[in-house]
């Protein structure tokens, strides 16, 4: 039985306008689906697209996440540096190879092309598990180039490669005899990603992989060949035709519902912005009053005393002097750090986390509350809700999570995380923050931060 391995782009989506959260959300439906592969772009903001490829592989441990590299050395390290915590990493060198695309993509010539796929795949060899060396436009490019340059990818230390039909120029039966034609010439496993402009997506692929290819991206919208129909080709007609897949059919359906509620959510606020008040329509700068800040502050969900409301503002003063803007994010960072700092209720002692592709995430938590150590131990789904659980089993009590925020405060390899956690109690929204290398220990910090809010207050 021919195993295909499927690899989602839902992640690289040009159409999508997915947050920070949506985006972790939808990596973790596609690795309870057990796709092979989730691929994400190119890094192009240093500190959040590192910080999410990290935070992705905090509870991705059976899938590969796969990084696109760009067109300078500089990108090759970017991608590397954000896969440096994953279980399975992979560095895809993806690059157009017709004329025009290299032409107005790359500004190169064929022979600098040729020079620049050896140096790019080797360079990649030193920083992933895996490389993969994609061709963007195949179909439109001439044969002996596309050949050459697959031949010196796979000289340079490729691990597989993929072909892309991204103009929708062939039909299904050529794409086949097409695919055919290069498993013949090449030693490595053969990837495919087809457009569905025509509709021809799924029946390029499984022709292709009928003919030698032995992996398929797929997406959950958009125009690349649907992942919910690919898998079901394959479930319907596997077994007739010699091929199988590691995707948990039975999750199948209700995941790409939920992948596509997020998706249409993010469509919907990405348009509502510009017709309604909302989070997203927050920006403040520097020569704005009290009362523009604090009418920020409560469509954000907070209800503050004077007190708080003026130290917000006093320190919305002192960030904005510093930035041309200040957005829903900061604000939200604002009020974490100067409004209701209370005394320390429940301080954090220690904390162990137990993770791993063959294990649940565990947490172990201590907390000190008047002198005396309270422990929790608990399960989630993944380190960070393992962690919230054993919190809520110490305190006693679950409070609602209203929102929770990551973000890189610094840049580098080693880059500072700051997490917020906003919690509902009584009508009220109370947010902490928490600053750290490790994710999961800024994320406890934010959670103790603000059930400590919600205590005081109470008390």
């Amino acid at each position: 039985m021919k195993q295909i391995k499927i690899a989602d782009t839902t992640l690289c989506r040009e159409d999508s306008a997915f947050s920070f959260k949506e985006k972790i959300e939808i990596a973790r439906q596609l690795e309870k689906l057990n796709v092979d592969v989730i691929e994400l772009p190119e890094i192009k903001n240093i500190k959040t697209d590192i910080l999410l490829v990290r935070t992705i592989s905090s509870f991705v441990k059976n899938s590969v996440i796969s990084v696109a590299a760009g067109i300078t050395a500089q990108s090759i390290e970017d991608a590397a540096a954000a896969l440096s915590s994953a279980a399975h990493s992979r560095i895809r060198i993806e690059l157009p190879l017709s004329p025009v695309g290299m032409e107005y993509t790359c500004h190169k010539k064929d022979a600098k092309m040729i020079d620049w796929i050896d140096f790019a795949v080797k360079s990649a060899k030193g920083f992933a598990e895996t490389v993969e060396f994609c061709a963007a436009d195949a179909t439109r490019t001439e044969e002996d180039f596309l050949i050459k340059a697959i031949e010196t990818a796979v000289s340079a230390g490729a691990d597989c490669v993929s072909v892309c039909d991204s103009a929708s120029v062939m039909l299904p039966d050529d794409f086949a005899d097409f695919i055919s034609e290069l498993e013949e010439k090449i030693s490595l496993p053969l990837g495919v990603k087809c457009n569905n402009k025509n509709g021809f997506a799924e029946a390029q692929s499984i022709l292709a992989v009928r003919r030698g290819a032995n992996c398929v991206k797929t997406a959950v919208g958009g125009e690349t060949a649907s992942l919910e129909t690919f898998a079901s080709i394959i479930k319907n007609c596997g077994e007739k035709y010699g091929f199988c897949s590691s995707v948990r059919y039975t999750e199948l359906n209700r995941t790409v519902k939920q992948i596509n509620w997020i998706t249409e959510n993010a469509k919907n606020e990405k348009t509502a912005v510009t017709v309604q008040p909302s989070e997203s329509s927050i920006l403040l700068d520097k020569n704005d009053d009290e009362a523009a800040v604090a009418a920020a502050v409560t469509a954000l969900g907070y209800d503050l005393s004077e007190e708080d409301s003026a130290k917000v503002f006093n320190e919305f003063k002192r960030v904005a002097r510093k930035k041309n803007a200040v957005g829903a994010k900061e604000l939200d960072a604002i009020v974490a750090s100067a409004a209701l700092q209370v005394p320390a209720t429940y301080k954090l002692v220690s904390y162990v986390i137990n993770n791993g592709n063959i294990i649940t995430a565990s947490a172990h938590i201590t907390l000190d509350k008047n002198g005396k150590n309270m422990e929790g131990i608990e399960i989630g789904d993944g380190p960070i809700d393992a962690s919230f659980i054993a919190i809520d089993k110490i305190i006693g009590h679950h409070y609602e999570l209203d929102d929770f925020q990551i973000q890189a405060v610094t840049e580098g390899k080693e880059a500072m995380g700051s997490a917020i956690v906003k919690l509902r109690a009584g009508g009220k929204v109370y947010s902490g923050n928490g600053i750290s290398t490790d994710i999961v220990g800024a994320s406890i910090r934010a959670y103790i931060n603000a059930i400590n809010k919600i205590v005081y207050e109470e008390a």
